[in-house]
């Protein structure tokens, strides 16, 4: 049975994994740096691509790195994937392969990635335009100005917002430029932006891939002739992941869809409860019938996944006394892990946009941004409501 005919549980499990000559059903952890061979011609073989095999880790030619991104390319179905050390690596490193004519990013994003478009890559010479979520109709007479890729995130960082992969891919592709989507948020068992239409697709790893908080890594998954030119740039970059790292994200893996999808359905749960709060003003969660881009993510999405923000009625202040008084809730950035996590964007994520920025993307000061684990539901429930009481 080949893996693009297997599920995903299979893949996340199988995929990229050989037995040893002990009889692991796991690829070991090499920590080897360099890698002998039996001549130079097997040596030049590698080198040149015209054989497969370990060579310098730096390089990823790493026996642990190498398996586990065949299981990286597996989740997505696609023909490659290079793992990096974390995801805004993996971007850095797109950003420098493919966006050489000037990246459009639409919709709000991961702080990190807002201050490399905004503010690193235009010193580099690399031209960069930041639009709103509700600036698609801007696409089309940038994309005719040159620019040759576009970026986002679905669901986005905080809001949760929905952006439609096909119908954008359509506009991008008329063009001739490229679409990457980060599809952290969702994870490959929540949406598939390749089959619906994204040229590349990027994940922080060390969220829901990684899932125990216990791992920093990043990963990048396309087709061959897309990966191939980002390759040198993780190589002379150094972003190459630690052969221990990918053991670690390899484990995660094979139980990424039972984690995610019990996820999915305490998220579901809590939404629909806290929706009805008297001191929540809104529920951002894509899984809300009345959500504004619950249409389009019930479309392209198979689980609307652990990540909702709500917004307490009140300010910054009031919103950190709610945070505070939660027990099971752990105030702390990053999501995606075993455990709940709870965090306020104005003083982490977004920390570093101007006020006038934040309020301009509509992220305010009275927003707590819930990561979703696996506690039991009713646990969660309970402390989100002692600490709304």
């Amino acid at each position: 049975m080949g893996t693009k005919t297997q599920g995903l549980s299979t893949r996340c499990i199988h995929a990229g994994e050989g037995r040893d000559a002990h009889g692991s059903p796991h690829t070991p952890i090499y920590t080897t740096t360099t890698f002998a061979f039996p001549s130079t011609a097997a040596l030049l073989d590698v080198v040149e691509g015209r054989a497969a095999g370990s060579l310098y880790t730096r390089y990823g030619f790493n026996p642990t790195i190498q398996h586990l991104e065949v299981k990286l390319a597996a989740l997505e179905n696609a023909e490659a994937a290079l793992a990096f050390g974390s995801g805004i690596g993996a971007e850095s490193a797109l950003f420098l392969a493919h966006g050489q004519r000037g990246i459009i990013c639409l919709g709000d994003a991961y702080g990190g990635t807002m201050e490399l478009l905004a503010d690193q890559l235009p010193k580099l010479g690399i031209r960069t335009a930041l639009l709103l979520g509700r600036e698609t109709a801007r696409l089309d007479a940038l994309l005719a100005d040159g620019y040759g890729l576009v970026f986002l995130e679905t669901p986005t960082n905080p809001v949760l917002e929905i952006f439609d992969i096909a119908a954008i891919a359509q506009t991008v592709h008329a063009h001739g430029a490229l679409l990457a989507v980060d599809s952290t948020f969702a994870s490959p068992v929540n949406q598939q932006p390749l089959g619906l239409g994204a040229d590349l697709v990027v994940h922080s790893a060390t969220k829901y891939l990684g899932g125990h908080s216990d791992l920093t890594a990043g990963a990048l998954m396309g087709s061959k002739d897309l990966i191939a030119p980002v390759f040198g740039w993780r190589k002379n970059l150094g972003t190459a992941p630690a052969p221990e790292t990918c053991a670690l994200l390899a484990r995660s893996l094979r139980t990424l869809v039972v984690r995610v999808r019990q996820q999915n359905t305490s998220a579901q749960r809590i939404a629909e409860v806290l929706v009805r709060h008297p001191r929540i003003r809104r529920v951002l969660y894509p899984g809300l019938p009345d959500f504004p881009g619950h249409r389009v993510a019930a479309s392209q999405m198979s689980g609307f996944g652990g990540m909702l923000t709500i917004e307490v009625d009140g300010d910054a202040t009031a919103a950190a006394a709610v945070a505070d008084r939660l027990r099971l809730f752990a105030i702390a950035p990053s999501l995606g892990g075993v455990e709940s996590l709870a965090t306020q964007p104005v003083t982490t994520t977004h920390h570093g946009l101007s006020e006038d920025e934040r309020d301009r993307r509509g992220i305010t000061g009275g927003m707590i941004r819930l990561s979703v684990g696996l506690e039991d539901t009713d646990d969660l429930v309970a402390d989100l409501e002692q600490a709304l009481a």
